[in-house]
């Protein structure tokens, strides 16, 4: 497995405007193969900004790799703007992958 998570560090006047471009997007991702899950994340408070990560997990690094490649990424990305001028985040978001070298699950007990 594959996550490919990016970090934004948003401006404390603009968090609600950066939320709801991500709440009422169009997502693509469930159309590439080995896509898994997406989760939007809400972080800690700093003095200038509040931390933000997308953390997208994949079945591998080359399906991550296809879907950077991918026409539904370009769609995606051309519509993450909304044409204002304002920034929402202080600079470029940091992008971070790890490939997955262990899990653990949930024990899964017989009923008693």
């Amino acid at each position: 497995m594959f996550i490919a998570m990016n970090r934004f560090k948003v401006l404390k006047d603009a968090a609600e405007d950066f939320e709801q471009r991500w709440l009422t997007r169009e997502s693509y991702l469930h159309e590439l193969e080995g896509f898994l899950e997406f989760h939007m994340l809400r972080g800690p408070e700093r003095e200038d900004h509040i931390l933000y990560s997308s953390h997208t997990l994949w079945a591998s690094k080359a399906d991550f790799e296809a879907w950077t490649r991918s026409d539904q990424f370009r769609t995606s990305h051309t519509r993450a703007s909304t044409g204002n001028n304002r920034p929402l985040t202080l600079g470029h978001p940091e992008f971070e992958g790890f490939e997955v070298i262990q899990t653990i699950g949930p024990v899964v007990r017989a009923a008693e």
